[in-house]
């Protein structure tokens, strides 16, 4: 106890004296760094030369803290830079998925303008508002109507070669059905050789040939034509070509694109007469009447 006693009668005195001497000394650099003389501030200077580079290690702390603040508010701004530009990209994504549908409904639309028709034809062109194609019926809607003046039976094409006929005409609306549904039968002919055939819809995209005339007289590649047979369709409408299968028989590689239907051309023939009662097709209206054949045997 009487050397804790002793180390305290010591140390309390120690630290005012070193405090005192702490305290002079620092008003000595006060006054020092306060005088305006040369002597003193080539003593100054010397000091800081002195001390300045061996303090490095002590601002090493503090610079790399300053360094990481600056890189820090430096990828804040790269990180709110990127995400505007992620902003702008998403938009002009939009724009430029805009822009490639404009370019093809242009495209689809100046290709029905190329189209070559007989001079007697007109048209008007609808838009494709649904596909309710089946493997049983193969058919789409439009948007043009009776009030556009669209008669049922009318030929349908797109850009390139028919699609289809008018079948069911609503006020604002009609149904196509396709070439390819099993319903179809188109009379065409076969270029160069002149051969007349039946276009058949089996719900295929490549729907047979059938009733030809002259089967060794077609190779695969001929140009395919409506003949206009029936006055259903008008003559000279391109179908496609002849292709062959793999069990040899002939089918039509149709002209139109069946996989992006948009716009068709609807084609207004009023030369054609209208299919009014279908059971004409099969047998004529008006059978002739059978001879007497009694009359015939009483003369006899």
């Amino acid at each position: 106890m009487a050397r804790d006693r002793s180390q305290d009668d010591y140390s309390g005195p120690l630290k005012r004296l070193l405090l005192a001497v702490l305290i002079l000394c620092l008003l000595g650099l006060f006054l020092v760094w306060r005088i305006d003389s040369p002597r003193v501030e080539r003593f100054r200077a010397q000091v800081v030369d002195a001390v300045v580079p061996r303090m490095d290690w002590a601002m090493a702390p503090v610079t790399a803290t300053v360094r990481i603040l600056r890189d820090f508010q430096s990828y804040q701004r790269i990180y709110e830079q990127n995400q505007e530009l992620r902003r702008e990209l998403r938009q002009m994504t939009a724009w430029k998925e805009a822009a490639l549908q404009l370019e093809q409904e242009n495209a689809k639309l100046r290709d029905l303008n190329n189209v070559r028709l007989d001079p007697r034809l007109t048209y008007i062109t609808g838009v494709v508002l649904a596909d309710s194609g089946s493997p049983f019926r193969q058919s789409v809607l439009i948007n043009v109507g009776s009030r556009d003046g669209i008669v049922d039976g009318w030929a349908t094409m797109d850009g390139i070669g028919l699609v289809g006929r008018i079948s069911g005409v609503g006020a604002n609306t009609s149904r196509v059905i396709l070439l390819t549904d099993a319903t179809s039968r188109i009379p065409a002919v076969i270029q160069p050789s002149g051969q007349r055939a039946l276009v058949v819809g089996d719900n295929t995209n490549a729907p047979p040939i059938d009733f030809l005339e002259d089967p060794d007289q077609v190779r695969p590649g001929d140009r395919i034509v409506t003949s206009g047979d029936g006055e259903v369709f008008p003559p000279g409408l391109l179908i496609g070509e002849v292709a062959q299968d793999p069990g040899g028989r002939l089918r039509a590689r149709l002209a139109a694109d069946y996989e992006r239907l948009e716009f068709l051309r609807v084609l207004r023939d009023h030369g054609a007469r209208r299919v009014t009662n279908p059971s004409a097709l099969i047998t004529p209206e008006d059978l002739p009447d059978a001879p007497p054949d009694n009359a015939e045997q009483t003369d006899g």
